[in-house]
């Protein structure tokens, strides 16, 4: 289907001069934006704003609408060729959402492989260059990433009329954490763990993300049971990196709470060390003795995303 993203309209040009995304974002060059990639798209860039650039460079790649990889990193380069490299085979065809002015680095190394769409806020002359030479590529800049308090509405259809519900513009702090474990998470466990409570915001439900030094490294989404989305992470992370380094002290994000410590025992066996979990269930009794036998870390939220 092709796209009926409509800018002319006074309507829009309000819209512009208010926020900051897929909807007000100039496009450079490429095909004419289907129905599927503007959604998709604005699920990337959605992604990354949760990331802020004067801390680190971060990428999201998005495909269907859920990630398959996101990582920050040194450069923006280095954000990327993490991101790819946790779901290779995903992430050809899919979108790039980037937190900085593309460079020409990260331009070069995009064009690689086959990529729908790429949305970073701007883009620097040099890139420009690069991508001219891939006609079909889509480039979208934003001049800006979008505030994370964005009150908007979202709004889904069912049949008969819709549903509105507010945004979820909730963000969580390390003060904010309930540690429930007998073990503390380490400095660098919370980071991961913060790291992949945003991921899995953007991630459909049941969602299970696992992470190891800011970058993701197995994503389960959109299964019906939160144990098969873990073993879908696991899966992915043996299809796609298998690396003992990158397995041992990976933490887990799980959108909402273990109904039972099954899904936790999955995270155990694969070398976890700390969870970040909203908790609220009535087994969570029972899902952090499971934890503090295996010597893990575990935070509660105190909300769900659930998406």
């Amino acid at each position: 289907p092709r796209s009926t993203l409509d800018r002319s309209s006074a309507a829009s040009d309000v819209y512009k001069r208010q926020s900051f995304g897929v909807a007000s974002a100039i496009q450079h060059q490429g095909k004419e934006l289907s129905y599927n990639n503007i959604n998709d798209t604005d699920a990337a860039f959605e992604l990354v704003c949760e990331f802020d650039p004067s801390l680190q460079p971060a990428c999201a790649i998005i495909k269907h609408a859920n990630p398959c990889g996101v990582a920050t990193g040194g450069n923006l380069r280095e954000a990327y060729k993490s991101a790819f490299n946790c779901d290779q085979t995903s992430a050809f065809g899919g979108i790039v959402a980037l937190n900085k002015t593309l460079d020409e680095p990260t331009a070069e190394e995009i064009c690689r492989i086959f990529t729908e769409v790429v949305i970073a806020p701007n883009a620097t002359a040099e890139a420009l260059k690069v991508f001219a030479k891939k006609k079909n590529l889509r480039l979208l800049t934003t001049s800006s990433l979008k505030s994370l308090r964005d009150g908007r509405k979202t709004i889904r259809h069912v049949s008969g009329g819709f549903l509105v519900q507010d945004r979820d513009t909730e963000t969580v702090l390390a003060k904010n954490l309930n540690i429930v474990t007998k073990r503390k998470p380490t400095h660098e466990e919370l980071e991961d763990m913060l790291f992949a409570w945003k991921v899995a915001k953007h991630v459909k439900s049941n969602a299970i993300v696992y992470v190891k030094n800011m970058k993701t490294i197995g994503i389960g989404a959109g299964q019906t049971s939160r144990v098969d989305s873990s073993k879908i992470a696991i899966q992915k992370f043996y299809e796609n990196i298998n690396d003992e380094k990158q397995r041992t002290g990976c933490v887990i994000a799980s959108d909402a709470f273990f109904p039972f410590s099954d899904g936790l025992d999955e995270a155990i066996k694969f070398g976890a060390v700390a969870v970040i979990q909203p908790g609220g269930s009535i087994r969570d009794k029972e899902v952090i003795e499971t934890a503090n036998n295996a010597g893990l870390s575990m935070v509660f939220t105190g909300y769900r995303h659930f998406k």
